[in-house]
């Protein structure tokens, strides 16, 4: 699947957490900066909060528990017994998401909200993530994104690295979309992504 033409870039990046609490409460500790209040995703039963990185955003997402189980598999992979494996050692960076132009009509692109806001996004059927988290998902904003209403953290994303058994063809798909922004894609045993920001407290990676 394709996006429409033109240039993409980077929309927010994700982590996730066994809980939104644990989440916050790590990344606030980690950056040294408070996070917003996000809301609920009724359609995949989470919750998350938010942090401004100028024109993109961080996000923190959790299985909501006071929410109903959803009818499908939750996405970013939250439902599989790997990341849950993975979440039980800590919150983690584990998706990044990629703002473009349009997208066409796909049995994976879902219509999806949070209060006011309105998006559609890549998700597969699956729920599993794209390239184990390196492919990013694709979003469309039918309202204005978060970075236009969140007050300025004073965070900035430097660089964002991507780790791959196989570069060729996720360089492909960063090409094929025109994406634009500090993304570095290097070999590695397993999918891996890290990103170095830039906090009023010093450089952190997550």
């Amino acid at each position: 699947m394709q996006a429409m033409p033109g240039p993409a870039r980077l929309d927010h990046l994700v982590v996730a957490a066994r809980t939104l609490e644990e989440g916050a409460a790590w990344l606030e500790g980690r950056l040294g900066v408070g996070l917003h209040p996000g809301g609920e995703h009724p359609a995949f039963g989470t919750h998350n909060r938010l942090l401004s990185l100028g024109e993109s955003y961080l996000e923190v997402i959790a299985v909501n528990p006071g929410a109903p189980a959803p009818p499908r598999p939750r996405w970013f992979g939250l439902d599989t017994p790997q990341m849950r494996e993975r979440l039980a050692h800590g919150p983690a960076l584990i998706h990044w998401v990629a703002a473009v132009p349009g997208l066409p009509d796909h049995p994976d692109v879902l219509a999806l909200s949070r209060g006011e806001n309105r998006w559609r996004l890549t998700v597969p059927a699956s729920g599993e993530l794209p390239g184990g988290g390196v492919e990013p998902s694709l979003i469309v904003w039918d309202t204005p994104a978060p970075p236009t209403r969140l007050p300025d953290s004073g965070v900035r994303l430097l660089t964002l690295r991507l780790g791959t058994p196989d570069p060729g063809p996720l360089r492909a798909t960063l090409d094929a979309l025109n994406f634009v922004g500090e993304v570095e894609v290097y070999e590695a045993p397993q999918p891996e992504l890290s990103a170095q920001l830039q906090t009023p407290h010093g450089l952190v990676t997550l």
